[in-house]
């Protein structure tokens, strides 16, 4: 924590901060005992001018996940969305520094693919289940196993395992850049349950693949299942069910719409129902209730815990004196051959009207 004073700002500065952050943040849900009521934003406010302003001196960007808390998406954030979203802006960036409030292996990406900007973290614990799951040397031993097979790793994976990988897919192009690879033999990291989701959709296609995965699941993915779904819908009548494909399949093939953080959030806009089921993480549910507050969600996301260790605080301290464990440092040869396999995503990536 910066023991610097933080900048003094006109009681009219703070006015306007907190209106423009109570209009974004009134509609948020929150955990029991906490509102975002003028008060709370009121309280922020001089943090997210603070960060605002250290932005604007240090040539700097925030880019945002979608799973972390609201206010540091609309409060500080210059760009949110899901990991492939992300990435392109970090690959766009002509920032200085790039604060990246998501967790360790997005930050990773972002310094892949902005090699010249300084890249930290607001937390260098926020790590991933997936990402934690294997390492370099672990692909390394299953390719000698699979020598024939293209190494088709998921974003939520270390700079290391993209090194080792030939092509990197995100939720949002995994389908298309699978069925589109020449190789029949696929070795998927490092995520199981979404292995078994494109197994699912390949034959949907039909398209000849044998894909083999790692043992990696989503933390928060993994724990969804189909009697909650069950459940809700007899409930509520009307009730769209929304799933990421890092669920299982039975909870895939349950749910109304599988896709990612992105697309997810395109259909709750555009899909007129009473109600909607969320099965992913509540930073999303969040930003549906400030973009749409129309929609009525009944619940059921659950919260990452390495996602929420992310804070307006954090950010600020990464900004003003970034420690050296929260400066993203990558070998050049290793950042390289990851770069490959994310540039080869860039370019299989079916281009959207």
């Amino acid at each position: 924590m910066s023991t610097l004073s933080p900048p003094i700002f006109t009681p009219a500065e703070l006015d306007a901060e907190t209106e423009r952050l109570f209009r974004k943040l009134m509609h948020v849900d929150c955990e029991p005992g906490k509102q975002w009521n003028y008060e709370a934003c009121r309280a922020i406010a001089p943090l997210t001018l603070e960060i605002n302003q250290l932005k604007r001196e240090q040539n700097a960007i925030i880019l945002a996940h979608s799973y972390v808390e609201p206010e540091i998406i609309y409060g500080v954030g210059d760009f949110t969305g899901d990991s492939y979203f992300l990435s392109l802006k970090a690959k766009e960036a002509r920032a200085a520094k790039i604060v990246f409030a998501g967790v360790v292996f997005m930050a990773e990406t972002a310094k892949i693919l902005s090699p010249d900007a300084v890249v930290v973290v607001p937390d260098h614990n926020s790590g991933c289940s997936l990402a934690d799951s294997i390492t370099g040397d672990d692909v390394k031993k299953m390719k000698a196993l699979y020598p024939n097979a293209a190494v088709v790793c998921y974003i939520n994976s270390t700079a290391e395992v993209k090194a080792e990988s030939d092509v990197c897919v995100t939720s949002g192009n995994v389908y298309d850049i699978v069925a589109g690879l020449p190789q029949r033999q696929i070795l998927f990291v490092p995520d199981r349950l979404m292995a078994e989701n494109v197994r699912s959709e390949m034959k949907r296609r039909g398209v000849d693949k044998d894909i083999v995965s790692s043992d990696g699941t989503c933390m928060v993915h993994d724990q969804f299942d189909v009697s909650k779904i069950t459940e809700a819908r007899a409930r509520f009548p009307g009730l769209k069910v929304v799933a990421h494909p890092e669920c299982t399949p039975e909870v895939a093939s349950a749910a109304d719409f599988v896709g990612s953080t992105g697309a997810m959030m395109k259909y709750v806009k555009t899909t007129p129902a009473p109600y909607f089921l969320m099965l992913t993480e509540c930073g999303l549910v969040a930003r549906l209730q400030v973009e749409d507050p129309e929609k009525r969600f009944i619940g059921g996301c659950r919260m990452c815990p390495y996602m929420k260790l992310n804070s307006l605080e954090k950010v600020r301290d990464a900004l003003l004196a970034p420690r050296p464990d929260q400066i993203i440092t990558l070998d050049e040869d290793l950042r390289q051959r990851a770069a490959h396999s994310i540039e080869r995503m860039f370019e299989l990536t079916p281009k959207k009207d």
